[in-house]
């Protein structure tokens, strides 16, 4: 835990903080690495242990940094410095105990600590090496987030350019600095966000600047090589600002994974980092919001591979329920969202009108997977974007097929009507030959077409028998399902309990228990915003619930205040908090984990507050 750095806005592994030294310093931040050893900077480098020979001079040394920058700068601690490749075994470790007291705000090297000293920010050493190397790059990452509290902040030397800034940020560094930038500047290295070029090969400067606006091309490559260097350099470091500039407004836009996926194509490296990433789901998974007040846009290879995706499909598999039906109608999506309100999607309604109360929807889409018409509102089912075309390449396929499969082989049904065509048949048909089930194609050609909803109809008429389910019967469904979708298995039981009642219009939809409203469904996202008696039934099921002592919070419960949460919890989520004298109602602001390991920041935004 920490005094001195406090995250304050998330965006998956990404997050805005502010390091509260001497003057508050936003992170993410860009350190000027020529002022990293002198007390001018507001973080300072200690220096190498090889220069001060002993742990009694690299205290002084400490002593001697305090006395002249203050109890306000961050100092980065003595350490030895060493390439990445160096064995643990000869590097050795640091020689300050990590028990040493140290007063004031410190930065750690991470690597050579055999145990974590309590630090604010760690220092991700030889990270500029592992430029061109994404799998080294991101285990290293990785383990220092796995074994460093959440509250910290981590600092990546050498390696920050304008056209990796915004994935470095995407996966948790929090500082970086500009030391590559003025390399390439003395090196004729003209960076953008895009790419470098070297001066030779431009026919004009891409940047408007006050550095570039100063000069033309012709000049530069005229000027001396020192005033060159001068100018290359001022352009690199404004080129570097502005991207990180860029870079905090796709965090507080919540936007950052659709920037980053274009910006990954700007060097291999940088697409395998992303990829990386990705493949270790949980990381990123526990990070990241349950829902967004933007529009997901899925326009890249890497788009499939999203937690927000991959989250709906495991959810769907794992948590929601389908309600009893013994056909199921399978259907296209739309562009339109909801896919209900959506022209094609009322036809199909009409086709099956009635014998609908038979009958369980769910609709085939890329790159969501499958989504059942229950969750139709839930984030991001309702919430997407992507390039239609017509095309669905291979990887779209197996990644439908796999959702509808492992759909198919836990919820059985007597009869599956598929009203599809084109790549939606051929991946239904792919199904039905693994399972070695039958379909009914009922879409030839035009789904939309007269012909193709007579046959619907016709079809859902004759398999239309077993239990039927009425109007307020469905609507109870869609609040079961989202409740099981959002808490876990059993949650719709507890929250739509027997003899209640559903009030409201679509999709406004509220469950009562005799006068006491429960919950209701909000629309933006698809989501249950749960009341204290819906609260008082949930709560102790232990999910989603968070513990605090005996006192009766107000407003935004911070993380100290926290002493256990559910480790399911994600930024987003509704919570219940609960202690000795209250419970309480909100939404997560941080993960159940990092708000129990924290020393700073809201943890939830508190709702509804009952003094017990």
């Amino acid at each position: 835990m920490t005094r001195y750095f406090e995250v304050q806005q998330r965006d998956g592994a990404a997050r805005i903080g502010k390091l509260l030294l001497s003057r508050t310093i936003q992170t993410p931040f860009i350190l000027d690495s020529r002022l990293l050893g002198s007390t001018e900077s507001p973080v300072i480098d200690a220096g190498s242990l090889w220069r001060l020979g002993s742990a009694e001079a690299a205290r002084e040394e400490l002593a001697r940094i305090r006395s002249i920058a203050g109890e306000d700068s961050l100092v980065i601690l003595p350490h030895l410095s060493f390439p990445p490749e160096v064995p643990e075994e000869i590097a050795g470790s640091d020689k300050l105990d990590p028990d040493t007291d140290i007063s004031g705000p410190t930065g750690s090297v991470y690597r050579h600590l055999k145990r974590i000293r309590p630090s604010d920010l760690y220092v991700m050493e030889g990270a500029g090496c592992l430029e061109n190397n994404a799998r080294r790059f991101f285990n290293t990452l990785l383990g220092i987030k796995e074994h460093v509290p959440p509250d910290t902040a981590v600092y990546a030397p050498a390696i920050s350019l304008p056209e990796n800034i915004a994935l470095l940020v995407y996966l948790g560094i929090d500082v970086l600095d500009n030391t590559k930038a003025i390399i390439a500047a003395h090196s004729d290295i003209y960076l953008t966000s895009s790419g470098r070029f070297y001066l030779d090969s431009l026919a004009e400067l891409p940047c408007r600047c006050e550095a570039c606006a100063s000069t033309s091309v012709e000049e530069l490559r005229g000027s001396d090589r020192r005033e060159r260097a001068k100018i290359l350099e001022r352009h690199n470091l404004n080129a570097l600002e502005s991207e990180l500039a860029l870079v905090r407004e796709r965090i507080r836009a919540g936007t950052l994974r659709e920037y980053v996926e274009g910006q990954c194509r700007t060097r291999p490296w940088l697409t395998a980092l992303l990829r990386l990433a990705d493949s270790e789901y949980n990381y990123i998974e526990e990070k990241n919001p349950i829902a967004r007040s933007n529009e997901m846009l899925a326009n890249s290879t890497e788009s499939q591979s999203r937690v927000e995706i991959v989250r709906f499909a495991e959810r769907v598999l794992e948590r929601y329920t389908p309600p009893e039906a013994d056909v199921l109608v399978l259907l296209p999506c739309s562009a339109k969202k909801p896919y209900s309100v959506s022209n094609s999607h009322w036809k199909f309604i009409n086709a099956i009108g009635s014998n609908r109360r038979y009958v369980h929807e769910v609709i085939i889409t890329s790159p969501i997977g499958i989504v059942p018409r229950e969750l139709e509102l839930t984030y991001p089912a309702a919430h997407y974007d992507t390039a239609v075309t017509g095309h669905w390449d291979a990887q779209e396929r197996e990644w439908v097929a796999g959702c509808l499969e492992r759909y198919l082989v836990k919820n059985r049904y007597a009869t599956i009507i598929a009203h599809v065509e084109d790549a939606y048949r051929e991946i239904c048909e792919t199904v039905s030959q693994r399972l070695g089930i039958g379909m009914i194609f009922t879409g030839s050609g035009n789904v939309t077409s007269h012909e193709a909803l007579r046959k619907l109809k016709e079809e859902v008429e004759k398999h239309s028998t077993g239990k039927a389910r009425n109007v307020e019967e469905r609507k109870k469904d869609v609040m079961c399902c989202i409740a099981d979708y959002q808490f876990g298995r059993g949650a719709g039981d507890i929250l739509v309990p027997e003899g209640s009642v559903i009030k409201g219009p679509y999709p406004k939809y509220q469950v009562f228990a005799g006068k006491k409203q429960l919950t209701t469904l909000i629309p933006q996202y698809g989501t249950l915003a749960v009341t204290i008696e819906g609260a008082e039934l949930l709560a102790p099921s232990g999910k989603y619930v968070v513990s605090i002592d005996d006192f009766v919070p107000r407003g935004s419960l911070l993380a100290p205040g926290v002493v256990s949460a559910d480790p399911s919890i994600r930024p987003g989520d509704e919570v219940f908090v609960r202690g000795e004298k209250a419970l309480c109602v909100g939404r997560a602001v941080m993960s159940g984990r990092e708000m129990q390991l924290s020393g700073r920041g809201v943890a939830i935004d508190l709702r509804h507050v009952k003094k017990l």
